[in-house]
């Protein structure tokens, strides 16, 4: 089974300025990529670096007008998903390195302002248990709204408003694993079955690893839209702020953006 990937973005800077990229499918052991096209307006400088955690890459332009981003791909997926509930947690001092970060307050994710409330509302639960249940909490809790959100919106203001995307399902969701000593990073991907068809925000908790010692990452899609059997990952990070497809470091205006996502058999 393949899926099909087709994006195309635009945008403008005013003046020369850099520009980082992250929109190609990351090359994992559960996603194979069969093949790929990126195609761009050409710029004065065109670099490819390691993403976070070495999930993917990131593209680093010098740009100066108008930019077209045109990419295609076919990835098989080959990803298992676990039974949440039946994982057990890591404590945090068993924890690898690499893992730590995952548990900190970040940009948009406050999670240390939130470990008392969920200890009230998930108290008696732990591990994948803990992350059902929270699952189950923001899906009672949420409603999915277009425009109801924007870039500067944290994980603590979609808790009151109850409001917002992906992105903001995904940092309510990290926030609330990480209050609960649970590793959790945002996960940028391509899935099918989203509806309205977008760049997709899904996340990751480091559970115990239900083979053998240590630990493993588990994709969850907080909004409940995305087979995460066909999730195709771009690349991972503490929040949004880690993993945008677009990041300039000038002002910028944002032109257009399509986004589709097929299965093949």
């Amino acid at each position: 089974m393949s899926v099909e990937i087709s994006a195309r973005f635009a945008f403008e800077v005013e003046h020369k300025a850099s520009a980082l990229l992250q929109f190609e499918a990351a090359d994992l052991p559960e996603q194979e990529l069969v093949r790929a096209d990126t195609r761009l307006t050409p710029t004065k400088h065109f670099a490819r670096v390691p993403a976070q955690d070495n999930i993917g890459e990131r593209i680093w332009i010098e740009a100066d007008g108008l930019v077209e981003v045109e990419y295609e791909a076919q990835v098989t997926a080959h990803r298992l998903v676990a039974e949440l509930a039946a994982l057990d947690a890591l404590p945090p001092h068993k924890l690898p390195g690499p893992a730590v970060k995952f548990l900190l307050d970040s940009r948009y994710c406050h999670s240390s302002q939130f470990i008392d409330f969920a200890d009230a509302q998930f108290g008696g639960t732990r591990g994948g248990a803990r992350i059902a249940a929270i699952n189950d909490w923001i899906a009672g809790h949420m409603r999915y709204t277009p425009g109801a959100s924007g870039s500067a919106t944290t994980a603590t203001d979609t808790f009151h408003s109850g409001l917002g995307i992906c992105r903001d399902y995904a940092h309510l969701f990290v926030t609330l694993a990480r209050a609960s000593a649970i590793p959790a990073r945002y996960v940028a991907c391509y899935a099918p079955g989203v509806t309205p068809q977008d760049f997709h925000a899904v996340a990751e908790v480091f559970l115990a690893n239900p083979e053998g010692a240590g630990g493993l990452w588990q994709l969850v899609d907080a909004t409940g839209m995305a087979d995460l059997h066909q999730a195709v990952t771009i690349g991972v990070g503490r929040d949004a702020a880690d993993v945008s497809f677009l990041t300039s470091f000038a002002p910028m205006r944002f032109l257009s953006s399509e986004v589709s996502v097929t299965v093949s058999r």
